[in-house]
C-alpha cells in the first residue's frame, strides 16, 4: 500500500536565520546553470554539438571508465581524511590538482582520458567528501560515503530552464532505492567481504549520470586549438561544479538530519534564491 504525504499535514519548521541563509545558498548551488550549459559560455560553442559528432565507442568507453573510476575512488578517495575531525574544507587544494591533469588532457586530448578518469574522479571524491566532513557529516558513516557519490549524479539546473527546475530532488528520488540499500548493506556484517550486490549496483546507477557529464567534459576538450589552458579551464568548471553540488547536497543533509526530509523538500521549494 502506498503512502501519499499530504503536503498540508506537514509541520513547517522555524529555521534559525542562518540555517534560512544555509538553505537559500543550497538552492543557488543546486540550480545554477549546467555544467555543459557553462562550457559552452566559456568555450564559446555549444558542447552539445561536439558531443553528438564524438563517436559512439568513445561516449561508451567514457561510461564504461566512469565505473571503474568510481569503484576505485571509493577505495582511496578518504582514507588520508581524519574521519572524525570537524574543519573547513580545502576546496582550492583539490582545484589545482584537477588543474594539472586538465592541462596534460587539453594538450594530449582523449588519448590520456582513460588515464586521467581515475585520478580526477579520485581527487573529485576526497574533495566531496572534504565538504561533507566540514558540513559535520563523519567519513566513518556509510550513509556519508553513498551521499558523497551521490553528487556524481548530480547536473545542476535553472530556474530559466523548466526542465531542470527542482532537478536535485528528482536526481535523490532516481537513486533513492539504490542509495539505501547500498547503506544498509554497507553498514552490515556484508561490508568487511569486500563490495557488495548493492554497491556494486549503486555504482552503476550513478555511472551511466555521471558518465553523461564526463563525455559532456570531454566534448568540450574537443573543441579545436582548445590547448593545454582550455583543458584546465573545462576541469576547474568540472570541479567547481561538483564542489558547489556538494556544499548544496551536504547543507540540504544537515538540516534533513534536524527536520526531516519531507520539512526540507518544501521548505527548499518556498525559499527565495539570493541575487
Amino acid at each position: 500500500m502506498k503512502i501519499v504525504v499530504n503536503p498540508s499535514q506537514i509541520q513547517i519548521p522555524q529555521l534559525s536565520d542562518q540555517e534560512l541563509c544555509d538553505l537559500r545558498q543550497a538552492r543557488l548551488l543546486l540550480e545554477q546553470p549546467t555544467l555543459a550549459m557553462r562550457m559552452t559560455q566559456h568555450l564559446g560553442r555549444p558542447v552539445e554539438r561536439v558531443m553528438e559528432a564524438m563517436p559512439r565507442i568513445i561516449r561508451a568507453t567514457i561510461e564504461t571508465s566512469s565505473v571503474v573510476a568510481l569503484r576505485q575512488a571509493t577505495r582511496v578517495a578518504t582514507w588520508t581524511l581524519n574521519k572524525k575531525q570537524v574543519r573547513p574544507s580545502s576546496e582550492g587544494f583539490h582545484q589545482v590538482a584537477l588543474l594539472v591533469s586538465g592541462g596534460m588532457g587539453g594538450t594530449l586530448g582523449l588519448a590520456t582520458l582513460i588515464w586521467e578518469l581515475p585520478l580526477s574522479t579520485t581527487l573529485m571524491l576526497r574533495s566531496i567528501a572534504d565538504i561533507a566532513r566540514s558540513e559535520g557529516h563523519p567519513l566513518n558513516s556509510p550513509e556519508t560515503l553513498t551521499s558523497c557519490l551521490e553528487v556524481f549524479a548530480m547536473e545542476g539546473g535553472s530556474e530559466s530552464h523548466p526542465e531542470h527546475t527542482h532537478h536535485y530532488w528528482a536526481v535523490r528520488l532516481a537513486l533513492a532505492k539504490a542509495v539505501s540499500e547500498a547503506t544498509v548493506t554497507l553498514a552490515g556484517a556484508q561490508a568487511a567481504k569486500g563490495a557488495t550486490i548493492a554497491f556494486t549496483r549503486l555504482i552503476s546507477v550513478i555511472a551511466a549520470r555521471f558518465g553523461l557529464i564526463l563525455s559532456q567534459q570531454a566534448a568540450a576538450k574537443l573543441v579545436p586549438l582548445i590547448g593545454a589552458a582550455g583543458g584546465m579551464t573545462v576541469n576547474l568548471l568540472f570541479i567547481r561544479h561538483f564542489q558547489n553540488m556538494a556544499r548544496g547536497h551536504f547543507i540540504i543533509r544537515r538540516l534533513e538530519k534536524k527536520y526531516g526530509t519531507e520539512a526540507m523538500k518544501t521548505l527548499y521549494r518556498s525559499v527565495a534564491i539570493p541575487i
